[in-house]
């Protein structure tokens, strides 16, 4: 198994891409922890921390435990996220800082607090959600473009400062997957957004869940700073 005995944190855990990783990551031989706003929601089969990743303190605390329980942080998979969506002109100042507070200062305080760690055992690999929309932007999605964009910048500049530590940091863009986050939108959308993809589907979670499992891997031993698509080709 790949990630044999690996100890890895995996935020917005309860659902979706971060339950299909958490599973990914378990099956490929890791100790999982779980976290997310709602802990009881993560399966039990894993380890499960209640944070909100806008909250440093608890984000903080999270680490600490893990570090107390198991003696280190090989793998941190920065998942959690949300949207809040709005044309340009109807955006409140509400919906803006909410994605920008959860998908963009999140990823930074999860990662600022498992790099030091990270840095003195002189390995460690820091995986990024970002997306499709941070690479081409997307209709109503100001705030996420930005902070999926912004992940992207973070993951350049992290690899950069932490690579010569020999910590790796690669973000994923999903495309289109399939997940309680699109339950809201109507069928006739959602068929449109099929007909987008060359595939002509939506990505499965799991499909989201192997990447993250390779680039965690040793596998991915020389991958370091890469933003990898996964849509299935609908930015061709």
């Amino acid at each position: 198994m790949r990630l044999n005995d690996k100890i890895c944190i995996v935020t917005g855990a309860a659902q979706g891409i971060g339950a299909a990783t958490c599973a990914r990551l378990a099956d490929e031989g890791a100790t999982v922890i779980g976290c997310d706003r709602r802990a009881e929601l993560v399966h039990e089969r894993f380890e499960r921390h209640a944070v909100d990743v806008t909250d440093r303190v608890a984000v903080d605390m999270m680490v600490a435990a893990v570090l107390e329980r198991h003696g280190r942080i090989d793998v941190l998979v920065n998942n959690a996220g949300i949207t809040r969506d709005a044309r340009l002109v109807r955006m409140t100042l509400e919906q803006f800082d909410a994605v920008i507070d959860v998908n963009l200062r999140g990823v930074f305080h999860c990662a600022q607090a498992v790099a030091p760690h990270m840095i003195e055992r002189g390995r460690g690999v820091i995986l990024n959600a970002s997306s499709v929309v941070g690479i081409h932007g997307n209709y109503g999605q100001t705030n996420y473009a930005a902070s999926k964009f912004g992940v992207i910048g973070f993951t350049k500049t992290w690899s950069r400062e932490l690579g010569p530590k020999g910590i790796r940091v690669n973000a994923v863009a999903p495309g289109f997957v399939d997940t309680p986050i699109l339950s809201t939108i109507p069928d006739k959308v959602l068929q449109q957004m099929k007909e987008q993809v060359p595939l002509g589907r939506l990505a499965r979670p799991e499909e989201i869940a192997a990447v993250y499992a390779f680039l965690a891997s040793d596998d991915a031993s020389y991958v370091n700073g890469a933003v990898i698509e996964v849509a299935g080709g609908m930015t061709l």
